[in-house]
């Protein structure tokens, strides 16, 4: 089955899915919707972590052990602000910085979040489609025990230990989609959109907070297919299961269902939780993404359930 395969992303899980999706199906076929909740600005540049991440991956260039960040980084700039008494809680290796610095230069001469994606994109000859979820600014804030937290400061920082109370997306109001992305959500060409197993609460609800985008979602000809990122009762990597518990949830696919309701038709879950309490329509199969084989594996079922339930 051929067409446009869209995908909302966010994170390290999100990014293995999307590169599982190059592999079966053509890479210029593949539109990756990404938040841009937890970018930031540090030490004066804009750092966009959840696209770089993606543009890492695709590109061949991230750190494979740690899953963010480049490979092969030397940390020279850290060292010195590190001697100089800067803050070194967010860690900027050479190579990462260079991009950041790039970036910044470019939005403070009026290009846009969007424009300067594309540009990376195609200097590191990225066929695929990567859109952020606004050219507008968004930011993820958590209320916690702690205190008010800008995104980073909860998940690097403070490594998600407060206990979390609530969510908000700042500026999210205010923000419209980018350009590109409800025309992909709409496309009569999109086959199926994927919701990739990145934190609900933390990398999909900052893009479902843009708006046009959920009531797009809910819209959509295209089968809508998220993939959960609960395995075996806890989340593979970061604090969803953590965020859940604190928020009054059951750590469940039927909690995820829920989460996802009237935007998704479908739920891809782990076999080692199966499909208990789900009135959604669902595939139950192996979602662990360890090797790219398994990342090929896990986007051929996402696109299987979304073909199953367009047929």
């Amino acid at each position: 089955m051929s067409g446009r395969v869209v995908v909302l992303t966010g994170g390290v899980g999100g990014a293995k899915l999307v590169l599982g999706l190059t592999q079966i199906v053509p890479p210029e076929s593949i539109t990756a919707i990404v938040n841009t909740g937890d970018d930031f600005r540090h030490l004066g540049l804009a750092v966009s972590p959840d696209i770089d991440t993606l543009l890492y991956t695709l590109s061949g260039k991230g750190d494979a052990v740690k899953g963010w960040g480049r490979g092969g980084e030397s940390w020279a700039f850290m060292e010195v602000l590190r001697s100089l008494g800067g803050e070194d809680w967010f860690q900027l290796g050479d190579g990462d910085l260079a991009l950041h610095v790039l970036r910044s230069l470019l939005l403070a001469g009026g290009e846009s979040l969007s424009a300067v994606t594309a540009a990376f994109a195609a200097r590191w000859g990225l066929p695929s489609t990567i859109l952020p979820m606004s050219d507008q600014p968004v930011a993820t804030h958590v209320a916690t025990d702690d205190g008010d937290l800008p995104f980073q400061r909860y998940f690097v920082e403070q490594r998600c230990a407060p206990s979390v109370r609530a969510i908000r997306f700042e500026g999210a109001e205010a923000a419209s989609p980018a350009p590109g992305v409800l025309e992909a959500l709409a496309d009569p060409a999109t086959r199926a959109i994927l919701i990739a197993p990145s934190n609900p609460w933390l990398s999909v609800d900052p893009i479902l907070a843009v708006p046009g985008i959920r009531a797009a979602l809910a819209a959509a000809r295209a089968p809508v297919v998220a993939v959960s990122p609960i395995v075996g009762g806890e989340a593979v990597k970061g604090p969803t299961a953590k965020l859940m518990r604190e928020l009054g949830l059951d750590v469940t696919n039927a909690a995820i269902a829920d989460h996802y309701a009237g935007i998704i038709d479908g739920l891809l879950v782990d076999e080692r939780d199966g499909a208990e309490g789900l009135a959604v329509e669902h595939h139950v199969t192996d979602t662990l993404m360890h090797s790219l084989a398994d990342r090929a594996r896990v986007a051929r079922e996402a696109l299987a359930l979304a073909e199953r339930i367009g047929s």
